[in-house]
């Protein structure tokens, strides 16, 4: 199979790292990098010491740190990349039902849909199963995407992210990844994932007001921003 990159953006998850990518590990990728986004708790080293490749993006933004931890994953020859956040909410165990679509050759771009796979009691606050609702039937509705959630845990073509030229650097980076790929004519598929509540630590988004309220501005903006375009971008 083409060599499998595994990015792990985080922040502050110095408690759940290290089991983490080790278990990653165990699903034989070829590459473990963390994107540590400016962490203060020993993130870097809880991931070195599990083995894992650590870059640095200290400019806050869940996007900034996954397209640091995408560039190193491009430059070391990675012909797919999963994103996984570093809470321990996605199993490594399911990788394979991400990879399998790809591997096929029947998709360019995999979500992991919790609705699909179920989410543990707590897991997904009522506003975060609220705003995915929403954001998936915006989809449907204004790119013609069957998909049923947004999660961030998802496996992409490498050559296929490097022509969505990337630009949102918060929030917004899923909801962009899959846009654009729409647009582009990319085939997008959804995987069922389980979603586990976090294994320590304090979620950045649903921990928070502030983060919760940012998150979802994002997230429709980037879906609303995309689905009139000036131009229209052809398929690879």
């Amino acid at each position: 199979m083409n060599p499998v990159a595994i990015i792990i953006p985080a922040l502050n998850e110095a408690a759940t790292l290290g089991e983490l990518v080790a278990e990653t590990w165990r699903q034989g990728v070829a590459w473990v990098i963390v994107a540590d986004n400016g962490s203060t708790d020993g993130t870097a080293g809880a991931a070195r010491t599990a083995g894992a490749e650590v870059v640095s993006e200290p400019r806050r933004g869940y996007g900034y740190a996954c397209a640091a931890g995408a560039a190193r994953a491009l430059a070391l020859g990675a012909a797919t990349l999963v994103f996984m956040d570093g809470d321990g909410s996605a199993r490594p165990a399911e990788l394979p039902r991400l990879l399998a679509p790809l591997a096929t050759g029947t998709a360019d771009l995999v979500l992991g849909s919790r609705v699909l796979g179920g989410a543990e009691r707590g897991a997904l606050a009522p506003h975060q199963r609220l705003g995915n609702a929403l954001s998936a039937a915006l989809m449907r509705r204004l790119y013609g995407l069957a998909v049923t959630d947004l999660g961030p845990y998802r496996a992409i073509r490498a050559d296929l992210l490097r022509a969505l030229d990337m630009r949102e650097m918060t929030y917004g980076w899923p909801t962009e990844m899959t846009v654009k790929a729409a647009r582009r004519g990319a085939r997008v598929v959804e995987a069922p994932v389980s979603w586990a509540n976090r294994r320590g630590g304090r979620s950045k988004v649903s921990g928070t007001l502030r983060g919760s309220v940012l998150a979802a501005v994002y997230i429709l903006g980037v879906t609303l921003r995309y689905a009139w375009p000036k131009e229209v971008l052809s398929a690879d």
